[in-house]
């Protein structure tokens, strides 16, 4: 199974909730079954590393992130599975690029397949540190829920 998690610019929300998936994936004893990526909706971050405010508030919660920012394109809704947006401006971007129904049903909400139905990551690019540090708390808590559920379904 391959999962890719997307936000706005990759380097905040998205390379966070990868990294958590994949280490709660790790936990679940799936994580030989299931691949996690990211990418953002938006342009203007890639090639960049994850924003150091996002790494310093995973860090302090044991996570590390790493990979560069990329664009989502058209082989990753093909290629994933499941594909987790951070918001629904993400999802509404997310869907318009998918080529047929079949596809855009693949497009869910992060929080809504944690059963947290209608509901935004928020973004904490714009905040202060404790944005950032809620986003981690949020994030690490859906992940978990998302991973035992697709941990029963591989």
């Amino acid at each position: 199974m391959r999962i890719l998690v997307v936000c706005l610019g990759n380097i905040c929300r998205s390379p966070l909730a990868e990294a958590v998936l994949r280490a709660e994936l790790t936990a679940a004893g799936a994580a030989d079954r299931v691949t996690v990526d990211s990418a953002g909706t938006g342009d203007w971050n890639i090639g960049k590393p994850p924003d150091p405010r996002m790494c310093e508030a995973a860090a302090a919660a044991g996570v590390t992130l790493s990979g560069t920012a990329r664009r989502i394109a058209a082989d990753d809704l093909r290629d994933s599975d499941l594909v987790l947006v951070m918001d629904r401006q993400n999802l509404r971007d997310v869907r318009a690029l998918a080529p047929d129904e079949q596809t855009r049903d693949k497009v869910r909400l992060f929080l809504d397949a944690a059963g947290q139905p209608d509901t935004d990551v928020p973004d904490p690019y714009y905040g202060d540190v404790e944005g950032f540090d809620h986003v981690v708390q949020v994030v690490r808590s859906a992940a978990r829920t998302i991973a035992e559920q697709v941990a029963a379904a591989v």
